[in-house]
């Protein structure tokens, strides 16, 4: 009954989400599906057929006894004062017979296929002989076994049509958001988790996915048969149509109890199990001080806690989900003894009931009608939340989609032309939040060539500054030009494949090095990486690398030094050969040797190209054209770096700080002095 993945009880254990504009995303999931429609219409037919064979099979079943096998029955029941009359309301059930005239497409379909090659059927009312009869019933079972064939492949059908339009639409719908997520700026990653985004393109098409693949045909056929043996229960004889659905609304009862208990207990056990992994991380990142605190037996004892009560949540979800089962089955069964005592009542009182004719026959017909009709009800009420919880999966889908890039390009933008590399900032501000300004009308020109360190504490607006540059952000006042152009006039696809940064936390891709540099500029050849690599002083390392360029990294260049990363990351800049240069305290977090080796890199990378410098140590901006001295989003100071020590003013302070928790820091360390490793130190921080 369950053909999905895990079952009834993995389905249960599932998140539920309930949408808010079920019309709305269904029409837009719609949309996404028109060029499908085919796939979709056949689906649709397929069901239909299916559907149609699993409620036939009950008919035929009933006219194999009341047209061949009803005058043994009413010979069997001979004392009883019903035999004459069931025999009676066999034939006048038989309508295979030569006098019968069938009722309806079915019927007449049947009796078509029944017939054909010339096939006599049974003479109404007539005795059949040995031979006749075992004819008849090969030619119905052969029948029976032609639709049960028929009806699995068309389910099979039916599956296959509707997962291939739903895995084209589901590769649509995920490519769709990835090229979206491209396009938002960055304080859109900002104010929204990273971990919620992939839920979007993973969890979220997904749900989608098991719906169309799976819920959607087995709700959809399964509300089909409801309604389609209803119908027909009701058109042969409603009062005992009545008295086979009786038990119909306790089943439906028990269905909706057990699903909505399990689903509470499973959420309550989804909780559980968070808080034993949350325990469990928290224990093992923290193992250093709880074995210096001691405090192994109390952390033990949280997580036995915790360990049970998600046990015990477990365990009364799967108490609820195991009773769900026996409990519709046990009904049934109810079911099934009301249409057989009912049946058998009337069989052996005249064959009335309530004054309708009934056959042993018709008694097997509702028999198999009533199998069927109570299996759809526990796979609806299963499944349908599972539907609920696509349609909201698409809902956040749609509201992702729906998500307006701040950063867009002006209708018919030009592309930026061949960067000469003059940088204005005019009057710049800048706000991350309404009303909450960053920068303050900065003013500053950056003349072709020249490289600008910008200092300040931390939350004065540098990383503000260079993020304009690129239109990673818009200035709410003012502007930034270059090379006299306003770069909000232009694509800023052209502005960024001219412009080349180097961040602080360099970020590898778990592929080869030859392919993280290649980052930079995807058409390079081998040996223009190479050259990039050799210009960044990171080929020695390289080359000293299990297979050189060849070596795969691990998760973010795992495996390789801070130092090392940030010469790849200055090889990747190089190999782009960008007209201006951002560098995000690219000496930072390294040790005095590998920072030497990073300032030959830059001092070949910064040559002939106009930089800015987020400078963490004052050896990265001593020889600076011009530095920025940023308090509070507002330039303080600006000048060269001597000057800007003469003047005594906040730049010196900042360095005097520094320069001096420097040396408090070589008096509780010194073997990093000179006179211990022969090494110089390095110069203090600039912020």
């Amino acid at each position: 009954m369950f053909g999905g993945p895990g079952g009834p009880r993995a389905l249960m254990a599932q998140e539920t989400y309930k949408p808010k504009s079920v019309g709305a995303t269904l029409a837009r999931l719609g949309q996404h599906f028109g060029p499908y429609w085919y796939a979709m219409l056949a689906a649709a037919l397929f069901v239909v057929i299916a559907t149609w064979a699993q409620v036939t099979t009950p008919e035929l079943t009933g006219q194999l006894v009341d047209c061949y096998l009803a005058p043994a029955a009413a010979s069997t029941f001979g004392n009883f004062p019903g035999a004459s009359g069931d025999q009676n309301a066999s034939a006048s059930n038989c309508w295979l017979s030569a006098g019968a005239e069938p009722q309806g497409f079915t019927q007449t379909l049947l009796k078509n296929a029944f017939t054909a090659g010339g096939f006599a059927p049974p003479a109404a009312g007539a005795a059949l002989s040995d031979a006749d009869r075992l004819a008849g019933l090969g030619r119905v079972i052969l029948l029976i076994i032609g639709l049960y064939v028929a009806g699995s492949l068309l389910t099979g059908m039916t599956f296959f049509a509707m997962t291939w339009a739903g895995q084209h639409v589901l590769r649509a719908l995920r490519l769709e958001v990835f090229e979206h997520l491209h396009r938002l700026p960055l304080i859109y990653y900002a104010e929204h988790e990273a971990g919620d985004l992939m839920s979007r393109i993973t969890n979220d098409t997904e749900t989608i996915n098991q719906a169309i693949s799976f819920a959607l045909v087995n709700v959809a056929s399964g509300l089909l048969l409801l309604g389609w043996i209803a119908y027909n229960m009701l058109a042969k004889n409603v009062p005992f149509a009545l008295l086979s659905m009786a038990v119909t609304p306790l089943m439906a009862i028990a269905t909706l109890y057990f699903s909505d208990q399990a689903r509470k207990a499973f959420r309550r056990s989804r909780q559980e199990m968070g808080a034993v992994n949350a325990n469990l991380q928290e224990s093992i990142a923290a193992v250093r001080e709880v074995q210096a605190f001691n405090r192994a037996e109390e952390n033990i004892e949280q997580f036995r806690a915790a360990n049970a009560a998600n046990r015990d949540a477990n365990v009364r979800a799967v108490a609820f989900t195991s009773a769900l089962a026996p409990a519709l089955e046990a009904l049934g069964y109810l079911a099934l003894a009301v249409v057989t005592c009912a049946g058998g009542l009337a069989l052996l009182n005249g064959a009335q009931l309530f004054g309708t004719a009934v056959s042993l026959g018709l008694v097997i017909t509702f028999l198999g009608y009533v199998q069927r009709f109570n299996q759809p009800i526990q796979q609806i009420a299963v499944l349908w939340t599972n539907i609920q919880s696509a349609i909201a999966g698409a809902e956040r889908i749609f509201g992702l989609l729906d998500v307006e890039p701040a950063i867009q390009d002006r209708p018919n933008a030009p592309a930026m032309p061949p960067i000469v590399g003059r940088v204005q900032f005019e009057h710049a501000s800048a706000e991350y939040k309404k009303g909450t300004p960053v920068l303050h009308a900065v003013d500053f020109t950056a003349e072709p060539g020249q490289t600008v360190a910008i200092v300040g504490p931390t939350g004065a607006g540098k990383t503000t500054i260079i993020n304009l540059i690129p239109r990673f952000y818009d200035v709410t006042g003012g502007a930034v030009k270059i090379d006299g152009v306003d770069v909000r006039a232009i694509a800023k696809e052209s502005l960024r494949k001219q412009i080349g940064i180097v961040l602080q936390d360099t970020f590898l891709f778990s592929t080869t090095v030859m392919e993280n540099i290649r980052f930079g500029r995807p058409s390079a050849t081998d040996e223009d990486v190479i050259a990039a690599a050799k210009l960044a002083h990171a080929d020695s390392f390289i080359e000293r690398l299990t297979d050189k360029y060849q070596t795969v990294l691990g998760e973010r260049g795992s495996g390789l030094s801070q130092g090392q990363r940030q010469l790849l990351s200055i090889a990747r800049a190089a190999l782009a050969d960008p007209r201006i240069l951002i560098l995000d305290e690219a000496t930072s977090s390294v040790d005095t040797r590998t920072e030497r080796l990073i300032q030959k890199a830059l001092e070949q990378l910064l040559k002939g190209r106009t930089s800015f410098v987020i400078a963490h140590r004052l050896s990265t901006i001593r020889n600076a054209d011009m530095i920025l001295v940023l308090k509070a989003g507002e330039v303080i100071e600006r000048g060269k770096f001597d000057e800007l020590l003469a003047q005594r003013g906040f730049f010196y302070e900042l360095y005097m700080s520094q320069f001096r928790a420097q040396e408090r820091g070589q008096e509780h360390t010194p073997a990093a002095g000179p006179g211990a490793n022969g090494r110089p130190q390095p110069e203090p921080a600039a912020a």
